[in-house]
């Protein structure tokens, strides 16, 4: 069960879950749950067995994959967003095409469920269809159901949604094998800056000029990754969008999965320089930090230089960060917090926020 959340942001999707959750999420405060809580409460009730499911709930899964037509597969995800107000709509398909796209699949259709406090008004709801219909439209998405509701048990809106795409191929965790190497697109922790700039900018009033500061809040408009996704869908084994513990938590999930241990070279690692600088001033790791808009690629190893050069020609960022070795996945190698959620709860300075626009 995968989950984001963004200072009143959340998402969860049933099929997956890595080592990374907040430790106290299996104790009434907010965070995923872990995968040991997956396996106690949630894998164990899946309703009835069915063949045409090639990729079900599994710690790790970013979306299912059913077996339908000839060689079609229908990819499945489901996430929402929890006590948005800004850009919500557009989130709420971004994250969805985000899943479906790291299963090798192209977006096709959506049902949206809306329930928000009454306080909001209808022009809370227009104005989040408003939304999602322009995200649609960019990427051919029909919407073709839901709910909306007004409901005074919630102080926040809650938004989710069900979207499903098409698919040529199956990518498993099983094919990854030692050797295999490890890519990742453009930089990361770009989505955890972004946030941070969005609802937090007066941490990085000392650190970050506020031309910098609009420029990583801009990042939140370019975390879809289905441009990448389209580039690697022939070369890689296993795609993995990496959101909550980031990159070390993505890398672990994906080693999870195959049971097989991940050896990283952090120095490969892409990280921004307005993120390097961050990260120094406030004692975080970025590699831990929420990581949306960047995707993970394990290839095999005799396909990489003609990844590379993919990519070169298309002028996306990528490195070659780690390589499968034949070891064991370890659960105590990779398994780490989120860092975003400590940022968001430092104490604010009235001098820092005065003036500034979150």
């Amino acid at each position: 069960m995968k989950t984001k959340e963004r200072a009143g942001e959340a998402r969860d999707n049933m099929t997956s879950s890595g080592g990374v959750f907040s430790e106290l999420g299996e104790f009434g405060a907010s965070g995923k749950l872990s995968p040991d809580a997956l396996r106690r409460s949630v894998f164990g009730a899946l309703g009835a067995s069915r063949p045409e499911v090639m990729t079900g709930p599994a710690v790790g899964e970013d979306a299912a994959v059913i077996k339908w037509t000839g060689e079609e597969f229908l990819v499945y995800a489901s996430d929402p967003i929890v006590g948005a107000s800004r850009g919500a709509g557009k989130l709420l398909v971004r994250v969805n095409v985000n899943d479906i796209a790291s299963k090798g699949g192209d977006p096709a259709y959506i049902a949206v469920t809306i329930i928000a406090p009454p306080s909001l008004g209808e022009s809370y709801v227009s104005s989040v269809m408003n939304e999602i219909h322009e995200e649609c439209m960019a990427y051919g998405i029909a919407i073709v159901g839901g709910h909306t509701e007004f409901n005074d048990m919630y102080a926040h809106p809650v938004l989710s949604a069900a979207m499903i795409g098409k698919a040529e191929r199956l990518y498993r965790a099983s094919d990854i094998r030692p050797g295999d190497a490890l890519f990742v697109t453009r930089h990361v922790g770009t989505e955890g800056m972004a946030i941070i700039a969005a609802d937090r900018p007066d941490l990085l009033a000392h650190i970050l000029t506020p031309e910098e500061i609009d420029t990583v809040r801009g990042w939140m408009n370019d975390t879809c990754v289905l441009r990448e996704s389209k580039l690697l869908r022939e070369h890689a084994s296993f795609m993995h969008d990496p959101t909550e513990g980031g990159f070390r938590g993505a890398v672990s999930e994906i080693s999870r999965l195959a049971n097989l241990s991940a050896e990283i070279d952090e120095s490969k690692a892409p990280v921004h320089e307005y993120t390097k600088r961050t990260a120094a001033a406030l004692n975080f790791d970025p590699l831990k930090l929420v990581a949306s808009g960047c995707l993970l690629a394990v290839v095999k190893e005799e396909n990489t230089a003609l990844v590379e050069k993919v990519f070169a020609d298309s002028r996306i960022p990528l490195s070659k960060v780690a390589k499968f070795i034949d070891k064991p996945y370890n659960k105590g190698d990779g398994e780490c917090h989120e860092e975003l959620w400590g940022l968001l709860k430092r104490p604010r300075r009235a001098e820092d926020v005065e003036g500034m626009t979150p």
